[in-house]
């Protein structure tokens, strides 16, 4: 490491690193996905594939479909070129393609499937088009426009590729009702991101900003996580700030805690936090049922039951709480006066609730660290792990333990 580098400079060097408001375009800087990579370049390459990426709001697949225009683009052996759009609310299959093209640098008058085939079918090279926050688009016609596009696109063996991101917990979420093109795509889901890959992302991020990071701060950086890597970034940013303004060139544990408070100041959850516990009613239980909600044993798509709220409610309120104490708060969770923050599947008695935005769980876990509703160890002592470690594995639905 260099120590001339001025105070000033290593803080520009740890802005660039970790980027918790905007996506990683920079291949140096990106971490994890490996699988997802090599399904993705897999389905590229082969004439008449498609893709479909999905997955829950937050785990990176902007930062991975930006990361895979710039790895595609730059390889020989494939010569294609590159777009990436976002998709709008407003928009229709012509606006879309008009953007499309735009990227492409060419201009289109046939907005049909199969003027949209024809006009891909002359590209030289051949064209990957991604589109991104499919799930924005809410003019239904556009997308069956669009799934029409790719059936004809895959019959034609044009060589073009195009790649669908959006959150989804599924490909029939992503697509609808367009199921007549499953056979054309590649369907690659993104999962909250491992242990490691959160470690990759911290370590290529303080190699950037020439600082290193303790076992026990990385660690702590990653359980609070929570799989989503915006929170590595922000935690990561703001604990090398710390380290930085202090003339120190190690993250240490102490970095990381007092991070947290500067992690959850001015967040945009901090609106839909203080909407779903406001209550003028004195000892309401709101802050620690929805904490509850943040540390219980969650299944794979982060599900978890009003029984295995109990004993994490336990801890966190002092005293043993049955069901019929907390009920009421699930039910009030859901409802959009408190923001929706919660989600609900199942019948009467067998209920299962998650987060309505995935977001939002790291974020009631941190600030109710800040304002001291629980204390670092019971947090430890919920997460079943020593002070410093990550979560532990969802549990799978059939560990789920009592359902009402």
């Amino acid at each position: 490491m260099n120590d001339e580098i001025p105070k000033t400079q290593r803080l520009v060097l740890a802005a660039q690193a970790f980027r918790p408001a905007a996506p990683v375009d920079d291949l140096e800087l990106f971490a994890g996905r490996e699988a997802q990579r090599q399904d993705v370049i897999a389905a590229v390459s082969q004439t008449g594939y498609h893709v479909a990426l999905y997955g829950e709001r937050g785990v990176g697949k902007t930062s991975l479909a930006k990361i895979l225009v710039v790895i595609i683009g730059a390889a020989e052996i494939l010569k294609l070129q590159a777009a990436m759009v976002n998709c709008n609310t407003d928009d229709d299959f012509e606006s879309l393609w008009i953007s499309i093209f735009r990227e492409l640098g060419r201009e289109i008058e046939d907005f049909t499937p199969e003027g949209i085939r024809f006009e891909l079918e002359r590209l030289d090279p051949p064209a990957l088009v991604v589109i991104d926050e499919l799930d924005r688009l809410e003019n239904d016609e556009a997308l069956t426009l669009l799934a029409d596009t790719i059936k004809t696109l895959s019959d034609h063996a044009v060589p073009s590729t195009v790649v669908l991101v959006g959150v989804a917990n599924s490909i029939d979420d992503l697509i609808g009702e367009h199921q007549s093109i499953i056979r054309n795509l590649a369907q690659i889901e993104m999962p909250r991101m491992r242990s490691d890959e959160l470690q990759g992302i911290l370590a290529k991020g303080c190699v950037h900003a020439e600082i290193s990071i303790d076992a026990d701060a990385s660690n702590r950086i990653v359980g609070l996580s929570e799989g989503l890597p915006h929170y590595t970034h922000l935690l990561g940013f703001r604990s090398a700030e710390r380290a930085i303004q202090d003339d120190r060139r190690e993250i240490e544990l102490g970095d990381v805690e007092a991070a947290i408070p500067k992690a959850v100041e001015g967040h945009t959850m901090q609106s839909h936090y203080l909407k779903a516990i406001r209550s003028s009613q004195p000892g309401n239980l709101y802050r620690e049922v929805l904490l509850a909600c943040a540390v219980a044993p969650k299944d794979d798509l982060g599900y978890f039951t009003s029984g295995q709220i109990r004993d994490p409610l336990e801890i966190i309120a002092g005293r043993r709480l049955e069901i019929p104490a907390f009920s009421q708060h699930l039910k009030e969770f859901l409802d959009p006066a408190r923001g929706s923050v919660l989600q609900r599947i199942g019948k009467p008695r067998a209920y299962s609730y998650r987060f309505s935005d995935p977001m939002a769980q790291p974020y009631v876990i941190m600030i109710s660290l800040t304002e001291g509703l629980i204390a670092q160890q019971q947090l430890v002592e919920l997460q079943g792990g020593d002070s410093g470690a990550a979560l532990p594995p969802h549990t799978k639905p059939q560990d789920r333990g009592q359902l009402f």
